[in-house]
């Protein structure tokens, strides 16, 4: 079965990430843009996770994994080569309502890390359901050279009209004439 997309707020949740190498660097990367409520545990860190860290106040702590450490949190990436302790990690995630994304471990996954493109308030997300990360890497830069120019620019005008027009119909036609306008101008 597919993952249903899914855009979560994170203000208010406590993530963990197990591992310091390469790959938990890079999820540190991807999550960071939406918070920077993160801890990170391993007995060595990257010299780049360990910058990221400083400069983002992302907790570091340097030692091995204990069962019982996610308790604390909502979601936890587990991005270590040892596939037994990330199997373990998982189950004990299961009755605690902690959601879980074990890298290259898709059937230990409650969700996964999609491809994404991110403008300010403009998110776009492609995912292949873990089957083709590559593709969904080359994907995003297609998408990326297609985008209008001054999109940025238009989300905000549309930002400001929205607000500043009444709830309803009307409304919602406004917004609608607008954007088809801007898309077929670009």
């Amino acid at each position: 079965m597919n993952y249903f997309p899914l855009y979560l707020k994170l203000d208010n949740k406590k993530i963990l990430i197990i591992g310091g190498g390469k790959i938990a660097t890079d999820k540190l990367k991807k999550i960071l843009p939406f918070t920077s409520n993160i801890t990170v545990v391993s007995n060595d860190f990257t010299q780049d996770m360990e910058s990221l860290a400083k400069s983002n106040r992302v907790k570091l702590i340097k030692k091995k994994y204990k069962k019982g450490m996610i308790n604390q949190f909502d979601i936890v990436i587990s991005a270590i080569d040892n596939i037994t302790l990330q199997k373990e990690i998982f189950y004990e995630s299961r009755d605690k309502n902690i959601l879980v994304n074990s890298v290259d471990l898709q059937e230990c996954c409650d969700f996964i890390f999609p491809s994404y493109i991110k403008e300010e308030e403009l998110i776009i997300s492609i995912s292949t359901s873990g089957i083709s990360p590559a593709i969904a890497k080359y994907l995003k830069r297609f998408i990326q050279k297609v985008l209008p120019k001054d999109l940025k620019d238009f989300l905000k005008e549309m930002k400001d009209l929205r607000n500043s027009l009444s709830k309803g119909k009307q409304r919602m036609d406004i917004l609608e004439k607008k954007a088809e306008e801007f898309f077929k101008k670009n």
